[in-house]
């Protein structure tokens, strides 16, 4: 049988205090940290020592497939598997591919940020999380600023709770995972 996991959730009325918070307890070491408000916060990433976004050099990635698929498509349909001689141009002309190559790179990019990006580096769609079952999480889409830390059998909840305090937090409370 599984252990539930366990969060401490602590409230803030700014944003500024959040940060600060976000960046005090990265700082101490705490793992497993998230932070949720009702519009993105100038710092909250570095605050957290989030990683630089994977989401360009995939769709770059992803262009440069399209790119490459588009033209070699068009380019075995008009001159080695059906070429047909209109008004006597060569069967290979690169102008007259420009617009169907751009196409593919635009779908084939969007394709992959939506299926690739969504599924895989967002974890999507995850519709539970235990945070979730707090009913005051709810103004965390409309005016509250919040922190979620992990908590592991061993952690101090006292000492966490007081330093979340002294950093300014208006609720502090510890939400258990329902099995």
């Amino acid at each position: 049988m599984s252990v539930p996991r366990r969060f401490l959730l602590a409230e803030f009325a700014t944003p500024e205090p959040m940060v600060a918070a976000a960046r005090k307890l990265r700082e101490s070491g705490r793992a497993g940290l998230d932070a949720y408000s009702p519009y993105p916060v100038h710092g909250i990433d570095e605050a957290l020592a989030l990683p630089r976004s994977k989401v360009p050099i995939v769709a770059f990635c992803a262009a440069l497939c399209g790119i490459a698929g588009g033209y070699t498509m068009q380019w075995w349909m008009n001159s080695v598997d059906y070429s047909i001689n209109v008004a006597n141009r060569p069967p290979h002309s690169w102008p007259t591919n420009i617009p169907i190559t751009f196409e593919s790179a635009v779908l084939t990019t969007a394709l992959t940020i939506f299926f690739g990006c969504i599924f895989y580096f967002f974890g999507l769609p995850r519709t539970y999380h235990p945070v979730f079952e707090a009913e005051e999480f709810r103004s965390a889409s409309l005016d509250a600023f919040w922190i979620s830390a992990e908590l592991s059998e061993a952690d101090d909840v006292v000492g966490l709770r007081t330093t979340l305090r002294e950093a300014g937090a208006r609720t502090v409370m510890v939400v258990t995972e329902s099995l």
